[in-house]
């Protein structure tokens, strides 16, 4: 066991790592794999136990309000209990068939490198197909051990969908406003949810205070819960999961034995409940009122998102466990117990409700269990739309807002001020608003029941596209799932004007803010694109036209991964002076959930040595933290250097010589040789990997930290990729003798250059519609894009840009 385990490290870190797909457990470690076998299930436990508190608490507490939204008006309980029994049995096939059968053992698996939600699946399809609307894909970006492929090899049904949908720009921008619009839908959920959940957990009051007394305590106390719970949520995912868990369970437990007590003691029967034949009892008996009040039995449901959308903060085997051993199974007996009750009270049709089932010698307990719960089932939410802000922010579909990451080691658990803020004022202002659970319902409802439509819409496309499955199982899946969930949905839409309206405003509004932001994204990079200067205007530039070469290192920032970006020659023209040492700083966004450290830089040369100018791509995915060292600065030097010395080593014959014919084949600008991976360790005595393609050359990595040792040249032929693996030999080269002067000259010029100083060159843009455009694309550009611009955080606040150090070069763009 101990020897495959050691090959199945080797294989993982070495020529397997693009498309083997280890178990990520919760921190992103390559390489200790060691002891795996021993900790797993341990790991394993203590995460499912952590999930209750933060993935599970939404759909922990919805026995709280689904019986008494579903009898709020549109059907009403009698005594033959064919309404109580309809409803039990649509719950339970509900439960069993969105929750247990899509999500957990589905959906859950279409994971994105162990992330979930919207953006997750979004990615995942770019990565297959291109249907990605922003334009700075790189071949190099295909060699990152994170773009991972599910299966390379193509079938034809699924090569003739993806010729399909990258055939057609406008299924693109459809595909694009299908995602924008899921993600928004979140995002109103994570506005309701908290408002729904403590609300009906605080109206248990009404048991024991009297109506007038009842009336004006359950809205203050509301509010003044959710102000506290949105003022927690600075401390971080991670305490946050350790502090919730432990109630979670205690209510789990709870409405498990109150469900077992309600069955033994008022009706053991109601397990036949559970059969589909009462379904269709209910609807024939009901007919459109049955059918509205699907409406209120969807809300048993809510939450289900939360899994997938979370899926990052834990692993899939964890969710799978919790739910499917405690979570799932302690529903099922809260609403028989419910159920049960009912069943043989129908004089409480007036007060039908969670609370009424409770005994009275326990109500207060549950009560103060039932407020704490709904505390911790808001908080699953939150975190949820966190995630899903993050990642659109990454693919540039939402303005630039600060995610402060609450742990350092375990990834994508995540803090947004400025959108926790905002969320509790709204969260409030709806609590005062509605003031009931029947119109926070209807809202929620329509709002959760559109996230679930179309995340099964994209995990169709993915099962053909990633997995490589047969059209018909999409089709099968896309039928099965989308047709339950429509259902559900018009019921949902018909209550329009009974708070339905919410969701579908605030959708609206997001979705033409997320949109107006991405679209002025794309046309600012067509911009610079065909506005870039060619590098022989670079080169030209000499002390015969007046320019001088000034002491310190010059970042000049761009959104362009080749060429000189149009704002560098706005700034030489009126400063007729720049840098010794001048590089090329492209941030770039890549549709994949976190980057590797020792391959996020790209490096190379733009021009002859001589010229000491560079450029460098830093690469990120959508968990990533973004300027996650102490110095940009110092950390870029270092990688230039490193960068130097291999270049260095190649020139002189120990690594191979970068040609004209790889230049024109990469498709870079005359003199830009392609670009270097430049890994974490220290150049000396580390091996070195490159990357080749058939069509394009692609990536050097030096001191990739996953290659611990390897003895000879390791050649393997995949999907039309050599991976070829070297390392110094000591007997042909002394590291003492090949240390000559223009080495020494460079690396000396570079850090005399950081001792004196260095800016950072960024464009301040202003857009502007092009005339003769359309009035929405003036009103959208001149006015939308603008606005949110100069209201959102700037680039040199996301960089971390010393304001000393700033230097702004004003860019006007007609697009």
């Amino acid at each position: 066991m101990e020897v495959l385990l050691f090959l199945s490290c080797i294989l993982h870190n070495s020529v397997l790592l693009p498309y083997y797909k280890p178990l990520r457990i919760m921190d992103i470690d390559y390489g200790k794999c060691w002891d795996t076998s021993k900790k797993s299930w341990k790991s394993t436990l203590i995460l499912a136990y952590q999930s209750l508190g933060v993935v599970y608490g939404d759909l922990s507490i919805s026995p709280l309000y689904v019986y008494k939204s579903t009898f709020a008006e549109d059907i009403h309980h009698s005594e033959t209990n064919e309404e109580i029994f309809g409803v039990l049995s649509f719950v339970f096939w509900t439960l069993t068939l969105v929750p247990l059968f899509k999500y957990v053992f589905i959906v859950l698996r279409a994971d994105d490198n162990g992330e979930g939600g919207t953006f997750a699946l979004y990615s995942l399809i770019c990565r297959h197909a291109k249907v990605s609307l922003l334009p700075n894909r790189q071949v190099a970006d295909e060699a990152l051990s994170t773009y991972k492929l599910e299966h390379p090899p193509e079938m034809k049904n699924s090569s003739k969908l993806k010729l399909l949908l990258e055939k057609h720009k406008s299924l693109h921008t459809a595909l694009l406003i299908l995602v924008l619009l899921g993600t928004c839908m979140v995002i109103g959920d994570g506005l309701l949810t908290p408002a729904i959940s403590v609300f009906s957990a605080v109206s248990g009051l009404e048991l024991s205070m009297s109506r007038e007394h009842h009336q004006y305590a359950v809205i203050p106390i509301t509010c003044f819960i959710l102000i506290c719970l949105f003022a927690l949520q600075h401390y971080g995912t991670h305490r946050v999961g350790f502090c919730f868990a432990p109630i979670v369970m205690t209510w789990l437990l709870c409405i498990s034995a109150l469900g077992l007590y309600n069955i033994i003691h008022w009706n053991p029967q109601v397990y036949k409940a559970l059969s589909p034949y009462y379904m269709v009892k209910f609807l024939k008996k009901t007919r459109k009122g049955g059918w509205m009040s699907l409406g209120g039995i969807l809300l048993c449901i809510t939450g289900s998102e939360a899994m997938f959308a979370d899926l990052g903060h834990f692993s899939y085997t964890a969710i799978q466990i919790a739910f499917t051993f405690l979570v799932y199974p302690a529903l099922i007996l809260a609403y028989m117990g419910q159920a049960a009750f009912l069943s043989k009270h129908h004089h409480t049709i007036h007060k039908i409700g969670f609370y009424v089932s409770v005994p009275d010698v326990v109500r207060w307990p549950v009560l103060v269990i039932a407020i704490l719960a709904s505390v911790v089932g808001s908080q699953a939410i939150i975190s949820g739309t966190f995630s899903i802000i993050n990642q659109s922010q990454s693919l540039g579909c939402f303005p630039r807002v600060k995610v402060v990451h609450t742990n350092a080691k375990i990834h994508g658990q995540i803090y947004i001020p400025e959108i926790n803020w905002i969320l509790m004022i709204l969260c409030v202002a709806v609590t005062i608003g509605f003031r009931d659970t029947k119109h926070m319902g209807n809202a929620s409802g329509l709002a959760v029941m559109a996230v679930m439509l179309v995340t099964t819409c994209l995990t169709s496309l993915v099962i053909i596209l990633c997995w490589n499955k047969p059209p018909i199982l999409a089709l099968g899946f896309l039928l099965v799932f989308g047709s339950i969930e429509l259902l559900y949905f018009s019921a949902s839409v018909i209550k329009f004007l009974e708070g339905a309206w919410l969701p579908i405003l605030l959708a609206l509004f997001l979705v033409t803010v997320m949109f107006v932001w991405h679209y002025a994204t794309v046309k600012k990079y067509e911009y610079d694109l065909h506005n870039k200067v060619s590098l022989e205007w670079l080169l030209a530039l000499g002390p015969s036209l007046g320019i001088t070469r000034v002491p310190g290192i010059g970042l000049v920032f761009t959104d362009l991964t080749s060429g000189i970006p149009a704002n560098f020659s706005r700034f030489v023209t009126n400063l007729p002076a720049y840098h010794r040492i001048l590089v090329f700083v492209c941030v770039k966004s890549v549709p994949v959930p976190f980057v590797p450290p020792a391959e996020r830089y790209l490096v190379g040369r733009v021009g002859p040595a001589a010229h000491r100018s560079y450029r460098c791509i830093v690469r990120y995915g959508y968990r990533d933290v973004h300027q996650d060292v102490d110095s940009f600065e110092s950390e870029l030097v270092s990688r230039l250097a490193d960068f130097i010395r291999y270049d260095w080593y190649k020139a002189h014959g120990m690594m191979e010589t970068c040609n004209e014919d790889d230049c024109s084949r990469s498709g870079a600008s005359s003199g830009e040789c392609r670009l270097t991976v430049i890994g974490t360790l220290d150049l000396s005595g580390a091996p070195a990997f490159e990357v080749e393609e058939t069509m394009q050359p692609a990536s050097v990595s030096v001191g990739f930290p996953t290659v611990e040792s390897v003895a000879d040249v390791i050649e393997m032929q995949a999907v039309e990729r050599r991976v070829r693996f070297a390392i110094d030999d000591e007997s042909e080269v002394d590291s003492g003798d090949v240390m000559d002067c223009q080495l020494q000259e460079e690396l000396e010029d570079l850090y005399t250059a950081q001792q004196a100083g260095t800016a950072f060159v960024l464009g301040h843009s202003h857009v502007k519609a092009k005339q003769g455009s359309s009035v929405l694309k003036r009103l959208a550009i001149n006015y939308g894009y603008n606005f949110l611009r100069r209201n959102c955080r700037g680039a040199d606040v996301s960089l971390k840009v010393p304001p000393a150090s700033l230097l702004e070069v004003g860019m006007v763009y007609i697009v």
